[in-house]
């Protein structure tokens, strides 16, 4: 069946998707009903214009995609950018490009085409803001019973010792205690104890006084003193030496302490957070790690949970940075696919969650558009190097399907007939499945 140029046209007019097209000299030759609606402009008064008079997206000037086009031919699919129609209202857009040619196939113009994906942002930031608690993403039990006591222990002075693997979150956490807290509109201040030689370490915690040593040619203050009012976070408080933990544990007992070359003692204002990946209770009885100072810092302990004991967040976890990620990168990255996700539960990640989010970022930017593959994952994941399949026991599989069933059942609000659809079985189906594995709505 042939078309008539007249039939397209009308055709193109049919579609909720806006359309236009412009000419080498980037000037509008077309513009369809739903490009109307979207840009708040008439088509009488689009055509003939340059294209960014009326697009007015920020992609608009040195890194537009369809004078790129235009220039090399290179095509744009799902190209997230932000315009400001005629009536002066905000809209998040997808836009693609293409080439227009004539009969002799020579360039004439190109092609841009556009949806609103605002509706589908706000929808995504829904579902977001159930699982996110105070910059905390999770649907896991376990973490949402420790975020619920934040805010009584931000109201106390008390130190507070962290605990959990390297990329769990302890971070996060602390300054989430010092967001609920009285301090909240003071500093937070952090410091790595195990980065810094003990030397250093000590100059930068309390600062130093002019002459204190040969390079030392102005007063310094240290971090103690530039969180005056706020919160300290101690990271990795279990990798200082015996000399350090005796000066931090006269921090927590009388809040005071010497800056180098100073016989003053100065007043410390913080409220002290410590946080380690080890466990400091073992290196007490190893005579690792000083007893009364563990004492004073175990007042009250949280410990995090690796992210192999609650992978029931990794879903979670990966739509939000694939959102970041496309908000950062200016992508349409969509989502992952089935087997990828599949792969992304069987593995234990002992980086945790912050080696889930380089994993993603990894993946998405071997990815072009549409669904993150399997061989986009890292080699590790069975990926781009290898072309083996990965074998699961039945257990492990079964696992896998039962935390990703939970899974979605968690991120579509308990929506069974909505859960059914997403994981492209019937809704009897997910009911014998929920039943197989204990699964039922809270």
């Amino acid at each position: 069946m042939s078309w008539t140029q007249e039939e397209l046209l009308r055709l193109l007019d049919t579609i909720q998707e806006g359309v236009f097209a412009v000419d080498k000299n980037s000037r509008i030759t077309f513009f369809n009903r739903a490009a109307e609606t979207i840009t708040a402009t008439g088509k009488k008064q689009a055509i003939g214009r340059l294209c960014w008079e009326v697009l007015r997206a920020d992609c608009c000037g040195r890194n537009c995609p369809l004078r790129r086009t235009l220039a090399t031919g290179e095509l744009f699919s799902e190209r997230p950018v932000t315009m400001i129609n005629a009536a002066g209202i905000k809209k998040n857009l997808s836009i693609a490009t293409t080439v227009l040619r004539d009969a002799d196939g020579n360039a004439a113009g190109a092609i841009e085409t556009f949806r609103d994906i605002s509706c589908e942002e706000a929808e995504y930031r829904t579902r977001l803001s159930v699982h996110q608690h105070h910059n905390i993403i999770t649907i896991s039990p376990v973490l949402q019973k420790l975020i619920a006591n934040l805010p009584l222990i931000a109201e106390s002075s008390s130190t507070v010792l962290l605990q959990g693997e390297s990329g769990t979150g302890k971070e996060v956490f602390a300054r989430s205690i010092h967001d609920f807290s009285h301090r909240k509109d003071k500093p937070f201040i952090g410091v790595n104890c195990g980065a810094l030689p003990e030397n250093l370490l000590e100059s930068e915690l309390f600062g130093y006084k002019k002459g204190a040593f040969t390079d030392a040619k102005i007063d310094k203050p240290g971090r103690f003193a530039s969180a005056a009012g706020g919160t300290i976070l101690l990271d990795e408080i279990g990798d200082t030496s015996p000399s350090m933990q005796v000066k931090l544990l006269r921090v927590i007992q009388d809040k005071t302490y010497e800056p180098l070359g100073s016989r003053k003692s100065e007043y410390a204002d913080v409220r002290i957070i410590a946080a380690t990946n080890r466990n400091l209770h073992d290196m007490v009885r190893r005579s690792r790690f000083r007893q009364d100072l563990y004492y004073r810092l175990n007042v009250i302990t949280l410990t995090l949970p690796p992210l192999r004991e609650r992978k029931e967040d990794i879903p979670v976890l990966v739509d939000y940075f694939i959102y970041e990620l496309n908000k950062k990168q200016h992508k349409r990255i969509r989502g992952v696919e089935e087997e990828t996700m599949a792969r992304l539960m069987a593995y234990d990640f002992p980086g945790n969650v912050r080696e889930l989010e380089n994993t993603i970022e990894h993946a998405f930017v071997m990815c072009r558009q549409g669904y993150i593959q399997p061989r986009n994952l890292p080699e590790i994941f069975g990926g781009v190097a290898s072309s083996d399949t990965i074998v699961f026991s039945k257990e492990s599989i079964k696992g896998i399907e039962a935390a990703h069933l939970a899974a979605t059942l968690r991120r579509n609000n308990w929506d069974r007939g909505k859960s059914a659809q997403t994981l492209g079985m019937h809704r009897s189906t997910l009911y014998r499945k929920m039943r197989s594995f204990g699964i039922s709505p809270p």
